[in-house]
């Protein structure tokens, strides 16, 4: 698909959605946002087996590697307060 296919649908899309808005009624216009959500869901596809280990694993590490930023960070700015503020009282 060419750059200008892709500009001539998406600016035409929106102009034609405006003007079928304007003529359809409240339901009309129900029916179809419905029709529309349909029509995106039919476009989704699904991650094989492989895919989903893979993007799963990818999510734990991000998840691990922030928490241990965060740790870091939160060793780091206790141990700064301790230094400002002195000798915690017990």
């Amino acid at each position: 698909m060419s750059s200008s296919e892709i500009e001539e649908s998406g600016g035409g899309l929106v102009e034609r959605a405006k003007a079928d808005s304007a003529k359809r009624g409240w339901f009309g216009r129900i029916l179809l946002f419905f029709r529309q959500v349909v029509a995106e869901l039919k476009k989704v596809v699904t991650p094989t087996r492989k895919e989903l280990i893979n993007y799963t694993l990818v999510v734990i590490g991000f998840v691990v590697v922030m928490m241990a930023l965060v740790w870091v960070l939160d060793l780091a700015a206790g141990a700064a307060t301790l230094f400002i503020f002195g000798t915690p009282l017990n």
